[in-house]
């Protein structure tokens, strides 16, 4: 009489079919977190774009100054009153964010205060009204080695 063989597998053939899953995760998930940060990328040089142009035919409509000085007083610059303004002017639908640390919040300069010299991702945006100078947060370099701060 003939056993029937009951199909399973060994402890060995497992860990070959692991050891290949594992072997083609790592030639698949660089190449995966690449695209990520690429489309990061994509979506940041976007926002600046819409931002830019949102900036600039508010200023254009109003005498050349930029949302979010009070009464058109550059040294006076505040983020309620940029908002205010940008969403009221229907200029912006929503609070972008910034892609890669995901925050909507903006650093405003004021005045004749310099911009910062580098990101520090603290904050979503930099933005100073005096100059309509609008620039992402996030420290970093690109893989062509330009820094998102100067996109």
């Amino acid at each position: 009489m003939r056993h029937k063989r009951k199909y399973a597998f060994t402890f060995v053939e497992i860990m070959i079919v692991v050891a290949i899953l594992g072997i083609l995760a790592a030639i698949v998930l660089p190449v995966f977190q690449s695209n990520v940060t690429e489309a990061k990328e994509a979506a940041a040089k976007d926002n600046l774009r819409i931002l830019r142009s949102a900036i600039e035919l508010y200023a254009a409509k109003h005498n050349g100054v930029g949302p979010g000085c009070l009464s058109d007083n550059t040294n006076f610059a505040h983020e309620f009153i940029f908002y205010l303004s940008m969403l009221r002017g229907y200029y912006i639908s929503a609070k972008p964010k910034n892609p890669f640390n995901n925050l909507t919040t903006i650093q405003m300069i004021r005045g004749d205060a310099p911009m910062p010299k580098a990101a520090t991702g603290n904050y979503g945006w930099i933005y100073k009204p005096a100059t309509k100078d609008f620039r992402i947060d996030w420290p970093g370099t690109n893989k062509t080695g330009t820094k998102y701060y100067d996109y």
